[in-house]
């Protein structure tokens, strides 16, 4: 997808940002804050006291709980732009963003966004489909929207490189299956950009890395870094969905990052579109620097 060449929107009333508190949600404060002056952000979260610091550079904090629709209508009340970041309670998330929606619509928003998952309407993971029922209840809202459809975090396997270095193996079910991650910091730059700039509404950005690998190739990157013999094991869905619970993980998120790995063999976190680089007009993050830092290199 080639990102068209626009400015910076001129007038910005007010934009809130959901989840403000989160790992993506304070990069996006940040970003934005590079890009809109204080006032005029809104920091939507559940426990205010958790963005103080935010508070103090001059941004306004309004508390809102998924769980409280009229606290979500005084969160959104005078915003130009939502960013609804989607939840992180897998099998909640769709009663939570139809909450985020319905109060955006009742106060009138005119634009909303919303982070799904890189081509949801068609992605093998089970993943998608919370985000596919988002997004049709985004569509059907009548709202105008945006939808940033992120690909995978790097993060994700970045958290499983202690334990490799330990076992002297990194283990997943992707198979051969490419993955075209990148650093959450680039998706947080990408919804800033997209949040200050004109777009038709229904705008489907599709959003991942520059640079693909497999498992395999990751894995090598450890063992290049720490100097160690770190070789990637390829297992079932069900057995590694069985060894990350026994690694602490609870069963349905450990069946849901099997499940995910087992879509990835099937191509459902490769992209090669380039559209997140051209959105935030550089490279994304390369995978290989944050392996080599990840594992002390």
């Amino acid at each position: 997808m080639v990102i068209p060449s626009t400015e910076i929107t001129k007038e910005i009333e007010m934009i809130v940002v959901t989840g403000a508190s989160g790992q993506l949600g304070r990069l996006v404060m940040e970003f934005l804050l590079q890009r809109v002056p204080a006032g005029q952000l809104v920091a939507a979260v559940r426990s205010p006291h958790k963005v103080a610091d935010l508070a103090a550079r001059g941004v306004v904090v309004r508390h809102a709980d998924y769980s409280d629709p009229a606290s979500l209508r005084r969160a959104f009340s005078g915003a130009s732009k939502v960013l609804l970041i989607s939840g992180n309670e897998i099998g909640q998330r769709l009663p939570q963003h139809a909450a985020v929606i319905e109060a955006a619509k009742a106060v009138g928003v005119p634009w909303l966004f919303y982070t799904s998952l890189l081509r949801a309407d068609v992605s093998p993971l089970g993943l998608a489909e919370e985000h596919r029922q988002t997004e049709r209840l985004i569509r059907d809202s009548g709202l105008n929207h945006v939808l940033l459809r992120n690909g995978w975090y790097t993060e994700n396997y970045l958290a499983s490189v202690p334990a490799a270095l330990t076992h002297l193996a990194f283990l997943g079910s992707a198979g051969e299956g490419l993955i075209a991650s990148a650093a959450r910091a680039d998706y947080a730059e990408a919804a800033a950009v997209a949040l200050t700039r004109e777009q038709a509404s229904g705008t489907i950005y599709e959003l991942a890395g520059d640079e693909a690998y497999t498992l395999a190739q990751f894995s090598a990157a450890i063992a290049e870094a720490a100097g160690k013999p770190v070789v990637y094991q390829d297992l079932p869905q069900v057995e590694f969905a069985a060894v990350l619970e026994q690694a602490g993980l609870p069963p349905e998120f450990a069946r849901l990052l099997a499940d995910s790995d087992v879509g990835a063999s099937r191509g459902g976190l490769f992209d090669d579109s380039h559209t997140l680089s051209q959105l935030i007009d550089h490279a994304t993050t390369s995978w290989r620097t944050m392996v080599h830092a990840a594992a002390g290199s």
